[in-house]
């Protein structure tokens, strides 16, 4: 690395080192674990200084998997682009972004692994939940979902229990280019657009229900 390559490495901002290590880190949790060995070899790899990549994961392993779940966020929704995505009915929009983080987590799939077991012990189950859900809501605002109401909640509930079983899968998968995870997430997308089918029948019958609150109010006060 040049002079001018380290100067410009050891400039930035805390953010933007957990950004550069991530991707190292994760490489190097798969056989070393999601610790301060994998985090020093990735940052001698960057030319960025121990003691900067010890502050900027101060609160170690999970804030290493917090960076590169955030990469692997970044280059789902690079990958499926708003216009590319505007142009697919919805549960294609849905597949290609999930298809497309699956791809981003696959070189580092025991990566992934490690993690999803730090992020299983009771004292990291709030970061866990957290993470997961910055993830789908990621992945329907990226696919254009605009709700602001329960519909806002309820997509990202539901899409957040269908990743988490695709992970699973995902992660014991030694199909061809993981056709066996993707052949599940076809059946657990072809759910969520069913309930969502249905969640709207519901509100719209609901829409055209006598109201019971007009009901009583007209005993109440009889028009004249």
């Amino acid at each position: 690395m040049t002079e001018a390559a380290m100067t410009d490495v050891q400039d930035l901002t805390l953010d933007e080192v957990r950004a550069a290590l991530a991707d190292g880190i994760a490489s190097n949790a798969a056989f070393d674990g999601w610790g301060e060995q994998a985090r020093d070899m990735a940052a001698d790899a960057a030319g960025v200084d121990r003691d900067i990549a010890r502050l900027a994961f101060k609160d170690g392993p999970v804030a290493m998997i917090d960076a590169w779940f955030a990469r692997i966020d970044q280059a789902m929704v690079e990958a499926v682009p708003a216009d590319q995505a505007a142009a697919m009915k919805i549960r294609q929009r849905i597949t290609a972004l999930v298809e497309a983080r699956l791809a981003a987590a696959a070189p580092n799939r025991e990566a992934l692994r490690r993690a999803l077991a730090i992020l299983a012990m009771p004292q990291n189950a709030a970061s866990g939940a957290r993470l997961g859900w910055r993830t789908v809501d990621a992945i329907w605002a990226q696919a254009g979902d605009t709700a602001t109401d329960y519909n806002h909640y309820t997509k990202r509930a539901t899409l957040f229990a269908v990743y988490a079983s695709t992970i699973a899968v995902f992660l014991n998968d030694e199909s061809e280019e993981y056709a066996d995870t993707r052949a599940f997430l076809a059946r657990r997308i072809e759910g969520i657009m069913r309930f969502e089918k249905w969640k709207a029948g519901v509100v719209k019958r609901g829409e055209n229900m006598p109201s019971l609150s007009r009901f009583v109010g007209r005993l109440r006060y009889p028009a004249v």
